[in-house]
């Protein structure tokens, strides 16, 4: 098994990191490149920075944040939020980012993801996927920071997406973001097994031993992390240990 990867996730409106319940609520945290430092320094793998509020204005508004991190954060960032076309992904790239993440603009025009993945490469194309649950066993996704139904089937969605060109996913439970009650290891897992590429877990972490249940439960290759880490309810050393403890290969820091 390769290391799984620790990646601290930094959900921005405007110049703000901010941090919410279920994509709602959102309170203001602090400074981004802050807070995207602190994570470096701690040995994050990657980091993701999201502009949650891209897609109501159809624009992402990150390349100013992206520019001052990349001058003190040395490992791979994804980017995601208002990415419409390929000129968007490009600008982002061109201002340091290595992924682009696409939710919205994907499903309002799947081609998207073959545009970006043979212009690009797939391993810069990561579908975002924001799941809620509809049934046992069973999740729509939605679009628009978990707003707007898409009447589309997680699993059957992942499979097209992978399909046209997407090599990797991210996965957030809109049920489970910000509520600490731990990831919906039904959801990974479902999405995990379903496609050949790598699947980002994200949405619900409480404490450090949740990223064992991703792994083993939900057979994630990554974990997104967010609340944990912005309010110091742990560090990326303590959930490396969580992890070793439980024989879960991670990078040393």
């Amino acid at each position: 098994m390769n290391n799984i990867r620790l990646i601290p996730r930094l959900d921005i409106k405007g110049p703000n990191l901010i941090k919410g319940i279920r994509l709602e609520g959102l309170r203001v945290i602090g400074d981004p490149n802050e807070y995207a430092l602190r994570y470096y320094e701690q040995g994050a793998d990657e980091l993701l920075f999201m502009d949650i509020v891209a897609s109501l204005y159809g624009r992402n508004n990150l390349s100013h944040i992206i520019e001052r991190a990349v001058k003190s954060v040395f490992i791979p960032i994804t980017v995601g939020g208002g990415i419409r076309s390929v000129e968007d992904a490009l600008h982002l790239l061109r201002s340091g980012a290595d992924k682009i993440a696409i939710n919205t603009g994907a499903i309002a025009r799947p081609e998207l993801i073959s545009e970006i993945a043979s212009r690009l490469g797939a391993q810069c194309m990561v579908l975002s996927v924001e799941a809620k649950a509809i049934a046992p066993g069973k999740w729509e996704a939605y679009t628009d920071n978990g707003r707007e139904k898409t009447g589309l089937d997680v699993v059957e969605w992942v499979k097209k997406a992978v399909g046209l060109g997407a090599g990797e996913i991210l996965v957030t439970a809109v049920d489970r973001e910000g509520t600490k009650q731990g990831f919906d290891c039904a959801l990974i897992r479902a999405v995990a097994d379903a496609v050949p590429v790598p699947v980002i877990a994200s949405g619900g972490m409480g404490k450090p031993e949740d990223v064992i249940a991703a792994v083993h439960d939900g057979h994630a290759n990554a974990v997104s992390m967010a609340d944990i880490l912005h309010y110091k309810r742990a560090t990326l050393a303590d959930i490396r240990r969580a992890a070793a403890s439980a024989n879960i290969k991670v990078r040393s820091a």
